[in-house]
């Protein structure tokens, strides 16, 4: 998908299949969007998406990498595929999980 110039935007456990081959299928491209933006800049602004899978520069408001949204999205099913848990609510300074990791508090955030 990215090879291909596309950002997906709302990857989640949901919007991911596996067919009888046990290959891999991404489904529901209702927020897809050019990698390279509207602009051409690189840098796509549309708050979409699920909440629990954003990047923090969405939440923020702030221009933001299609790409590296999809695979901040993908690392938290990483991470809740290995501890049946997401790593936090949100990825806002409000949530204390979240607030623990960009603390620089890992020690903590493992002992939570």
């Amino acid at each position: 998908m990215h090879t291909k110039g596309i950002c997906h935007r709302d990857i989640k456990p949901e919007n991911i299949l596996l067919d009888k081959e046990c290959n891999l299928k991404i489904a529901d491209f209702g927020f897809a969007a050019p990698a390279s933006g509207k602009d051409g800049s690189g840098k796509l602004k549309t708050y979409v998406g699920t909440l629990d899978y954003m990047a923090p520069e969405i939440h923020l408001g702030m221009p933001y990498d299609g790409k590296k949204n999809d695979v901040f999205a993908a690392g938290i099913i990483l991470f809740m595929m290995l501890t049946a848990r997401p790593p936090f609510r949100t990825a806002k300074k409000d949530d204390s999980y979240y607030k623990l990791i960009i603390g620089k508090r890992s020690d903590l955030f493992w002992q939570a």
